[in-house]
């Protein structure tokens, strides 16, 4: 008898110690999914795009149709990969975080760029033929799936270096959980987005009482608004996400001016203010600076990724359009 009562209280002891674990890769996947959120943002904020023109009924098929190749993305190729670095190169994670900050701030300086400068985009119409809603069904997929892929290294990278030290199997289910986790939450939300217009055209023709009917009207007047006002979030926080990554990358390689010098005006502000206001003044002063930061290597990424980086890439691949 006192025999099992030891084996049952070791049970129990194994039962807490992986709760516990549970409970840590839980927070870890969550704080590490948090650290993405500019990526995220500009998940979500570009991803309706790749639907525009299609019919009301393919919508949700393209959505999923992506979301699965993402999935595939971080499962198959990325998780692995993040693995082997940790592993084998810890030291490599830095220097992509920093690459990613980067692509980031370009990115974000882009949109801005274009949004003040715009230029006429020429579609090729062989490439897009008449007729073929299939074909072009099957193009659009993916190419947002290849976008996908960058914003999932992106993700997965930042994740990763958010993970505390740990074993193998404990980032391995981290990692997981922030790829699945991260996909449902982005892909959920397009999905809602891109159904929200059709909501409110039904709301508007079938709804039996005029408030469901205003509303419905409300929703399909809101809805571009509401997209501009994504992209704009989505903007801000990639330069911000990107700046932070790269001056943070910086000052971990040795390199301490930027951070310094952002860290000085962020504890100049925090104290010019009652303490109650401190944290959160701070902190808008630390991601404003870093967004700044970010803006200025961006805009000076946009020259080298133009006419360096876009036609090396294009040579190789033989080809084709950016897709973000």
């Amino acid at each position: 008898m006192s025999g099992l009562l030891a084996l049952l209280d070791d049970v129990a002891g194994i039962a807490k110690v992986a709760a516990a674990s549970v409970d840590d890769i839980a927070g870890q996947a969550a704080k590490a999914g948090a650290k993405a959120a500019g990526a995220l943002i500009d998940d979500a904020a570009v991803t309706p795009k790749y639907v525009h023109g299609f019919s009301a009924s393919r919508e949700l098929p393209i959505v999923g149709k992506i979301a699965l190749g993402s999935i595939r993305n971080k499962l198959l190729i990325l998780l692995p990969v993040a693995l082997l670095l940790s592993a084998f190169a810890p030291w490599l994670i830095t220097p992509l975080l920093m690459l990613g900050g980067a692509y980031l701030c370009f990115e974000g300086a882009e949109k801005i760029w274009h949004a003040l400068f715009p230029h006429e985009h020429v579609v090729d119409a062989a490439k897009h033929p008449a007729g073929d809603p299939a074909h072009l069904e099957a193009e659009k997929v993916s190419g947002a799936i290849k976008t996908d892929f960058i914003l999932s290294a992106e993700i997965m990278t930042i994740a990763l270096a958010a993970i505390p030290e740990s074993n193998i199997w404990m980032e391995a289910a981290t990692l997981t959980i922030v790829a699945i986790g991260v996909t449902v939450a982005v892909y959920g939300a397009v999905a809602i987005l891109v159904k929200m217009d059709d909501l409110g055209l039904a709301m508007c023709r079938d709804g039996r009482f005029a408030p469901t009917r205003a509303l419905g009207r409300g929703l399909v007047r809101a809805m571009p608004g509401f997209m501009t006002g994504l992209t704009i979030v989505g903007t801000a926080a990639m330069l911000w996400v990107g700046g932070n990554i790269v001056v943070h990358g910086l000052h971990e390689l040795g390199w301490h001016p930027i951070y310094e010098f952002v860290h000085h005006w962020s504890e100049l502000a925090a104290h010019a203010v009652p303490a109650a206001w401190a944290g959160a003044v701070g902190w808008t002063v630390t991601a404003a600076l870093d967004g700044v930061f970010g803006l200025g290597l961006g805009l000076l990424l946009i020259p080298v990724a133009t006419r360096v980086i876009g036609p090396a890439l294009a040579a190789i691949t033989g080809g084709g359009d950016k897709a973000h």
